[in-house]
């Protein structure tokens, strides 16, 4: 088994091996939710889901067959001691060894940049959740994913939670933009991702601190996708600083789902239902540029209590959870070589 790192953008006939795994895993690993588009496979690869690029690897039994791969992310701002893996095998060769394998791979790659610990996600009940199991991982945070199904919105409830936020949230004003951040509001979005920072996490797990520099550069990864993707900001009226935004991205090739990202208020301005307010006029920009759209997806820590309560509000229903699993580096690097 030859097990080579490439270049996703560089070598698109191993990327689209790769993605055959990825199509060929996804209905088991993932059951609820559509696999990602070619183009938007290649994009995650490229850059993963922060500006942190990731380093990509295939395993092959020969030259013509992928039989799976993985991507290691490894934080070069905050987080130095991890590196965030996602390996994928195609499900006609697990329980062969190969996940063991890759995971040693990626363990000895981290280990040779100094980290010290792995981090995967895995749905509960899943292959991935029991495969940490069984190599001693430690669970941490989990995330509830959630579904909002836009036909089962019942008739007039949008209009009164529009009215009820809109009332709380007196003294703000709604800003929309589709595509990248605009030049002008860098420093105020990398300001309301910074309000994330005490949002659930892990408690080894540092928060990130954002610039404009920073939200450039995780821009990038948008662009790749060729996303249709959607911004919709709380402004203070008064001192004209953004205080909370929500960003949502449609892949062209799977119009009928929205895929929620950022959603956060800066912590001078809660207390004004600006959630709320974010979410409804997200679905109403939807429903304007995007009327096939039929779902939207989401996740949230599940002891995020305000904004899993808001997500109750508008409908969405919860269809599965995602735990984060640590791993040490040794600990991986001790387990004996599949044969």
């Amino acid at each position: 088994m030859r097990i080579e790192r490439f270049d996703p953008e560089a070598d698109p006939a191993r990327t689209r091996a790769c993605y055959q795994v990825h199509l060929a895993s996804a209905p088991v690993d993932d059951p609820h939710c559509p696999p990602m588009s070619l183009r938007s496979f290649t994009g995650w690869l490229a850059c993963g889901w922060t500006e942190d690029q990731p380093e990509v690897w295939s395993a092959s039994p020969s030259p013509d067959r992928v039989d799976g791969c993985y991507t290691v992310a490894m934080p070069r701002r905050e987080n130095r001691h991890l590196a965030y893996v996602h390996p994928e095998v195609t499900p006609a060769r697990r329980r062969t060894g190969l996940g063991t394998t890759l995971l040693r791979h990626a363990a000895a790659r981290a280990g040779e940049d100094g980290r010290t610990t792995l981090a995967v996600d895995a749905r509960d009940g899943s292959a991935g959740e029991a495969f940490a199991r069984a190599l001693g991982a430690r669970r941490g945070i989990t995330e509830v994913r959630r579904i909002l199904d836009l036909a089962d919105i019942p008739a007039g409830a949008l209009a009164s939670l529009r009215a009820e936020a809109r009332e709380a949230s007196r003294g703000y004003r709604v800003l929309c933009w589709e595509g990248t951040v605009p030049e002008e509001h860098l420093g105020q979005v990398a300001a309301v991702n910074g309000a994330m920072a005490d949002a659930p996490h892990d408690a080894a797990t540092q928060a990130q601190s954002w610039d404009a520099d920073r939200v450039r550069a995780g821009q990038r990864r948008i662009v790749l996708q060729g996303q249709r993707y959607y911004s919709v900001a709380a402004q203070c009226a008064r001192s004209g600083e953004l205080a909370g935004l929500t960003q949502l991205g449609v892949e062209p090739e799977i119009p009928g789902w929205g895929f929620q990202e950022l959603t956060a208020v800066t912590r001078p301005h809660r207390g004004h239902r600006l959630g709320l307010l974010l979410k409804v006029a997200m679905l109403d920009l939807l429903a304007e540029r995007e009327p096939q759209l039929k779902w939207v997806v989401t996740g949230n820590a599940d002891s995020n209590s305000h904004m899993v309560a808001i997500n109750a509000l508008l409908g969405f229903q919860p269809v599965d959870s995602w735990a984060s699993w640590q791993l040490d580096v040794a600990q991986v690097l001790a387990v004996p070589r599949a044969h």
